[in-house]
């Protein structure tokens, strides 16, 4: 019996609690805290326009955080046209904060969320949703995400780059619980990831949509798991898929390949009581 879903509830509850009670409070991201810092080293005189920064596996030493922060603390100071990265060549100091009318530009909005934060918690939630989908789904509900992968195939097979199929696969899981909620939170990350500035800039890096086919793949064990109504499956599969994202995304748009060590986050899935 999957016993996973409860807490997940609780979490969801407490999710909209928090949107509905405090729709101002935005808690400060570590990529941010350590964006705030980077932009203080440029104001200190420590660098000047045109200096290269350190790779990123030193600033993550420097602040004892995955490179992944750093990746996402970097996208948010290249969107505030303070730097200026250069694939194969590194990161370069293109103005100094102090010559900025705005330390923020337009496009770093506060309610923005770094790409791999957000992964982080799509892993978490959306492994517990395919689980609690595995005891509830239907075969109505088996033809549909064939259906969906279907479009996926279709879309990669003609070097497509919109991702509606890949979306139409999400949510028709999340759908698939019969809990309204849980759906509605799904849609609304995936409305994060399309109008977030720094998701778009990390994709403007990677120019190869061909490791969507890798993606597809793990679809169709997601798939095959809840048509076995295997929820632990199911979760494990969910789990490894968007840990694959999370590693091929940082992967592809690192500008200092031949350092790339793979190193994300501590990603421990939780355990599924049977």
């Amino acid at each position: 019996m999957y016993c996973g879903w409860p807490i997940l509830i609780g979490f969801t509850q407490r999710y909209i609690s928090l949107s509905t009670e405090l729709p101002m409070f935005e808690p400060k991201r570590l990529y941010q805290e350590i964006g705030m810092r980077l932009r203080k080293e440029l104001s200190s005189g420590r660098y000047q326009i045109g200096d290269r920064l350190p790779p990123e596996r030193d600033i993550a030493e420097q602040f004892e955080v995955s490179r992944a922060v750093v990746r996402e603390a970097l996208i948010m100071l290249e969107l505030e046209n303070l730097i200026e990265v250069r694939k194969g060549s590194g990161v370069y100091v293109m103005n100094l904060p102090d010559q900025q009318s705005s330390i923020t530009s337009n496009q770093t909005r506060d309610d923005d969320v770094g790409p791999f934060e957000l992964l982080q918690a799509r892993q978490f939630l959306e492994s517990d949703i395919a689980a609690f989908a595995a005891t509830q789904v239907t075969k109505n509900d088996i033809a549909q995400m064939r259906q969906a992968l279907d479009m996926e195939k279709d879309i990669l097979n003609a070097r497509g780059e919109d991702d509606d199929g890949d979306r139409q696969f999400h949510m028709l899981i999340a759908q698939a619980t019969g809990n309204s909620i849980l759906a509605e939170i799904i849609e609304q990350l995936w409305l994060r990831r399309v109008n977030s500035p720094m998701w778009q800039k990390l994709h403007s890096r990677i120019t190869d949509n061909s490791y969507r086919q890798e993606w597809l793949a793990d679809h169709h064990k997601i798939l095959a798991a809840l048509q076995r109504k295997d929820p632990k499956m199911a979760r494990q599969a969910m789990w490894q898929h968007l840990e694959n994202v999370k590693e091929k995304l940082l992967e592809l748009s690192d500008v200092e390949d031949p350092a790339f060590d793979g190193y994300l986050f501590e990603s421990i899935p939780v355990a599924i009581v049977e």
